[in-house]
């Protein structure tokens, strides 16, 4: 995929995204016409009740779906009328995924699990292990490469799953949910850990239904019943001591 868009232009545009599930009397709209902007370095908490369309949403930009209708940029190239293999590339070269249950190999060290993204490029197992060493040294887990997730509380796994999305160098971070399954504290360690990354030039857009978590974000969109219906930008400047 080659880059095309201009440092003015916004990083990620959507523009009357519709997606529509089933056929005939059993389909449900779940997008109803997205519009919505993304700019280089920005941290967006994207939220809204449950079927609203945020998850959807965040499937589309993540290239693990595609819209019905409407428009995606990224870096300024079409993204829906690229082919399953072309979207698959962006999503491998581009992005990074957190989730909720962290997705860890249970029986893998931390270092291991970090790799897995250069292992499925098939990168040296020396470039595989170097890199997954800084990356884990930037969310703070060096010390605890040879660990399993067993052997590392919550947090502590969390940091390792952003270790392993950080691993490929993406130009975007995408967080489902990241502190779900966190109590306060280690939630907002996490926060301060996105925070950090955003801060170092990682555009962060995350999942979120906890107002305190998406207070870290600079801007925060609302879904609801399939559109957004609201965008605060620049008004969350987060909790007070958060970085």
């Amino acid at each position: 995929m080659t880059r095309a868009s201009s440092r003015d232009a916004p990083l990620i545009e959507l523009q009357g995204i519709t997606k529509t599930f089933g056929k005939g009397e059993a389909a449900f709209q779940a997008l109803k016409g997205v519009d919505m902007r993304i700019d280089r370095g920005d941290f967006v908490a994207v939220m809204g009740p449950s079927g609203s369309g945020k998850s959807t949403t965040m499937n589309i930009l993540g290239c693990l779906d595609v819209p019905t209708g409407g428009i995606f940029r990224f870096h300024g190239i079409e993204v829906q009328a690229l082919d399953r293999d072309q979207r698959s590339l962006l999503r491998r070269r581009y992005l990074g995924f957190v989730f909720q249950g962290f997705n860890l190999l249970a029986r893998t060290s931390a270092v291991e699990n970090v790799e897995l993204p250069l292992l499925y490029r098939g990168e040296k197992k020396s470039v595989r292990h170097a890199a997954a060493m800084n990356a884990l040294d930037q969310v703070g887990l060096a010390p605890w490469a040879d660990h399993t997730p067993a052997e590392l509380s919550g947090g502590q796994q969390q940091r390792v799953a952003i270790a392993r999305a950080l691993v490929t160098q993406p130009d975007v971070l995408l967080a489902d949910e990241p502190t779900g399954n966190l109590d306060t504290e280690r939630s907002i360690e996490i926060m301060q850990l996105l925070t950090r990354l955003n801060r170092e030039g990682i555009t962060v857009l995350m999942v979120t239904h906890e107002e305190e978590m998406a207070a870290f974000a600079h801007t925060i969109v609302r879904f609801r019943d399939g559109l957004v219906e609201q965008v605060d930008r620049g008004a969350h400047a987060g909790p007070e001591g958060r970085a």
